[in-house]
């Protein structure tokens, strides 16, 4: 019987790509072996990294509000998986599916206390004893066996492989998690050079009507839906991210000191972030740069625990929603709103439009589309509403299958651990 650990990886083309949401059993199987692979690849890179990280606390690693208990993401996988697939015994139902299902037990006796995120704060996680580690990797195997037998037997229509789909996004999720903590520890993982491309002139997109979100078939999370149509006026958008060397301009002519370009609250983040830097307004550059501009106009940027120089031409990376704001106003322009980030990225790949590097905020605060239905599990959504902002696209650490042009991410407008980056708009 195939498990996470013996079970050879499937190729990327054929379980790492967007179809995947429409997938059917035999391949939705294939990556959702993957995708736990690709979980336990992770956590074995941080017990490489972490020695202590085997005992049954986090305390071998520092306590920080912004990212989540290394121990807690890895058994949240198993637990997130085993609650809506093997122990759920209405997951036929689909969307359908009542928030508080008829459950069997867990295997893991201590699951719902320790994994379920409903059961406690960010902060109680980390004071939380969980298993070890060894108890909570066969937990992951476990679980992944029950809903592989599960799936072999389910029905081949959208409402029964629903809760099978959204345990592969979610573990998908998670490992971007894992990799974001990386970054925010110091840890030295190895990763992939930023990717840098030849500037292309910004792209002139006529008026329109666009359906806006997820069309029905598949799977999709429940903040794509429903779709409903939009009037979107002309408009003119960045064919690519906004670069360090674009970025290093607006921090010579010193953007980061003049407040009019920055919202009230941009103010009150810039105060906040430069805290105890001797300086009223302290912060000069995103989130783990070292060194910018001035002379030689050089980025150098903290990555994963070593000192880089960034590419001029890469994608300015790690800054807030407040930052991209500032930029854009000291351009002269604006932040992408997300219905026009997502015609340009359905229609406008051949004529240049470039994304996937760097997660990209947009103008919109997250919010319901018209006429929403939660899904079951709410707090992928509702509990964000009208907190945070939307970031569209995808970062170099997303899995290819969870690149889709309707995705909506999201992030409070401080945040800066991710990997966030920016495209602005004109007209």
């Amino acid at each position: 019987m195939p498990t996470a650990s013996n079970q050879a990886s499937p190729s990327r083309l054929s379980v790492d790509a967007p179809h995947i949401r429409y997938a059917g059993a035999d391949l939705l199987s294939l990556a959702l072996i993957d995708s736990r692979n690709h979980t336990l690849h992770l956590m074995a890179e941080f017990e490489r990294l972490v020695p202590d990280l085997r005992f049954a606390s986090d305390l071998s690693v520092p306590r920080m509000n912004e990212v989540l208990p290394p121990l807690w993401l890895l058994g949240h996988a198993g637990w997130f998986q085993e609650y809506w697939v093997g122990r759920n015994t209405q997951r036929h139902l689909g969307l359908q599916c009542p928030q508080q299902p008829t459950l069997l037990a867990s295997i893991e006796p201590r699951a719902d206390a320790c994994f379920d995120p409903r059961l406690s704060s960010r902060a109680e996680r980390w004071t939380q004893i969980y298993p070890d580690l060894g108890v909570i990797k066969s937990y992951l195997l476990e679980t992944l066996e029950t809903t592989l037998e599960l799936l072999d037997k389910a029905e081949p229509t959208d409402e029964a492989l629903y809760f099978f789909r959204l345990a592969l996004s979610r573990e998908d999720q998670l490992s971007e998690q894992f990799i974001v903590m990386a970054q925010t520890l110091g840890l030295k993982l190895p990763v992939p050079p930023m990717s840098a491309f030849a500037s292309r002139s910004p792209i002139l997109v006529p008026a329109t009507r666009w359906l806006q979100g997820a069309a029905p078939g598949g799977f999709a999370f429940d903040n794509e839906s429903p779709q409903h149509e939009v009037s979107v006026p002309e408009y003119e958008i960045d064919a690519q991210p906004v670069s360090w060397a674009q970025f290093v301009e607006f921090v010579d002519d010193g953007g980061y000191d003049d407040m009019a370009h920055w919202s009230e609250s941009g103010q009150s983040w810039l105060k906040e972030a430069s805290s105890g830097q001797g300086k009223e307004y302290g912060r000069r550059a995103p989130r783990y740069v070292e060194q910018i501009g001035v002379a030689s106009g050089a980025v150098m940027q903290m990555r994963f625990g070593r000192m880089q120089r960034m590419a001029s031409s890469a994608s300015a990376l790690h800054v807030s929603w407040h930052e991209a704001q500032a930029y854009a106003h000291w351009a002269g322009r604006r932040l992408a709103t997300e219905v026009e980030w997502e015609i340009a990225a359905s229609r406008l790949g051949g004529q240049g439009f470039r994304w996937g590097d760097v997660w990209e905020w947009t103008s919109n605060t997250f919010r319901p589309y018209p006429g929403f239905v939660p899904s079951p599990w709410q707090q992928g959504s509702t509990i964000h509403f009208e907190h945070c902002k939307t970031l569209r696209g995808a970062s170099w650490a997303t899995r290819e299958r969870m690149k889709q042009a309707t995705f909506r991410g999201f992030a409070r407008p401080e945040r800066d651990g991710g990997f966030y980056g920016f495209r602005t708009c004109a007209l």
